[in-house]
């Protein structure tokens, strides 16, 4: 009976070490992502290898490289070094009595900017007056020299402030189109400036040479005598005036603080819609007015010297010699609408019209940059520009939102400035209008019913009163 109990002990013990052992080779095999599961189906094995990203496709051609097309100013060590504006388009000395501060935003693309701020200095505007934002969100990389000129967000400061002898104001952070617009007006209020303008960076201008008003003025006296017209009480509650729609615009300070400034829930396309249609419902006025020549580009001039440059017919300079008359040579004479001139026009006639015509829009020039690798605040120029539309499609979400239409003319639809985020989104078509009358008559007859109970409890209540 003994021998029975410790075989049976030793036979229990067998069978135990086997069923672990078994469990640990299950284990250490995988052997376990075979077994059934509770209905019969083989369990999926656990992923023994880890995924690895999965890359999308990116441009394999090479971008034409950015040159500086002004030389002269590369190589300038002081405005002395540059040539003279036009003689009639010289700011006047002293300064006008008007505070006259022109602001121009940068992001991307310093060839551009470069020729906005000399179009603008060449037709008579005070270099002075004039602020280049520097909206990059580089912080002091530019100021400090670390960008270089293939990156998007570079920007020469020594050559805007020191030869140009314009100013930068840098922004703390890369601001949208909406924050960038209530920064200039923000800037405005600290300086104490009644009005200010602003300029697209992607734009060019000339005083108009053709002009026949008399006595001849530049662009900026033509914009001057602008303001000056809105200062006239009976001219009524300015808010902006638009030369060329706004590719140059004038701003009356207050009038975009008593309407909260740019809605910044908007931030790109559609902000504009926005805000103008803000200020028509508050009475304020927007009038168009003219001040020169005004390009929308994507592209610069082969040489700035150009925006500098009238070239005329020599002078005949008259010597007389013991009773006879020779003409002399002389120093070619610079006139007003020369030749150079009207071959300046045409050729930002035909950047305009390449712009316009480009293929794949008329943006192209914010992404054509694409250098900096390894400096600083680098970003993949593919991906900047992928977020930065993903954004404007936000903003015209929102801006449907807010006015449950996407169109700008939200005051001819018949809607208010006290409409805003009040209205059904898509609220025009016909079966929102439509479940909207029959949510109407609904109300309308369970008020009638409401009421005839009310007067029933009432007849009721009577006689007990």
């Amino acid at each position: 009976m003994l021998s029975f109990c410790l075989l049976r002990r030793s036979l229990y013990i067998l069978i135990f070490s086997f069923i672990i052992l078994t469990a640990l080779i299950i284990t250490q095999t995988g052997l376990r992502h075979s077994i059934p599961g509770p209905l019969g189906r083989i369990k999926d094995p656990t992923p023994t290898v880890k995924p690895t990203p999965v890359y999308k496709s990116i441009s394999t051609a090479a971008p034409t490289p950015i040159v500086d097309a002004f030389p002269l100013a590369a190589s300038a060590k002081s405005p002395a070094d540059l040539p003279p504006i036009p003689p009639w388009n010289t700011p006047p000395t002293p300064h006008v009595n008007e505070s006259t501060p022109l602001f121009i935003g940068f992001t991307r693309n310093w060839p551009l900017l470069q020729q906005t701020v000399v179009s603008y200095i060449t037709a008579g505007w005070p270099p002075e007056d004039i602020y280049v934002i520097e909206n990059t969100g580089v912080m002091q990389s530019n100021s400090n020299n670390l960008l270089t000129l293939q990156n998007p967000f570079y920007l020469d400061h020594h050559r805007l402030t020191k030869i140009l002898r314009v100013n930068v104001i840098s922004t703390p952070t890369l601001f949208t189109f909406a924050q960038l617009q209530n920064f200039y007006t923000f800037t405005a209020l600290e300086n104490n400036w009644s009005h200010y303008w602003w300029a697209h960076m992607d734009t060019v201008v000339l005083s108009d040479e053709e002009w026949n008003g008399e006595p001849y003025k530049s662009l900026y006296m033509r914009a001057l005598d602008a303001l000056r017209e809105t200062l006239d009480p009976a001219w009524g509650p300015l808010a902006t005036r638009w030369f060329a729609y706004d590719k140059l615009a004038l701003v009356r300070t207050q009038a975009f603080v008593d309407i909260g400034g740019w809605d910044t829930m908007i931030p790109f396309y559609m902000t504009d819609c926005d805000m103008h249609e803000r200020l028509w419902m508050r009475k304020f006025r927007i009038e168009s007015a003219e001040a020169g020549k005004v390009w929308d580009v994507h592209t610069s001039l082969d040489n700035l010297e150009r925006l500098y440059k009238r070239d005329g017919d020599p002078p005949k300079a008259v010597a007389k010699r013991e009773g006879t008359t020779e003409i002399l040579p002389g120093e070619p004479e610079v006139q007003r609408n020369s030749a150079a001139y009207q071959e300046l026009v045409q050729s930002l006639n035909v950047l305009q019209h390449l712009k316009s015509n480009a293929e794949g829009g008329r943006n192209t020039w914010q992404a054509r940059q694409r250098g900096g690798q390894g400096e600083p605040f680098y970003r993949d120029p593919e991906g900047f520009e992928k977020g930065i539309w993903m954004w404007m499609d936000f903003g015209r979400d929102v801006y449907a939102e807010k006015w449950g239409r996407g169109p700008c003319d939200l005051r001819e639809a018949g809607l208010v400035e006290e409409d805003a985020w009040r209205v059904v989104k898509d609220w025009e078509h016909s079966d929102v209008q439509k479940h909207s009358r029959l949510d109407k008559e609904k109300e309308a007859k369970e008020r009638v019913s409401k009421d005839k109970a009310e007067g029933k409890e009432r007849a009721e209540e009577k006689p007990f009163a």
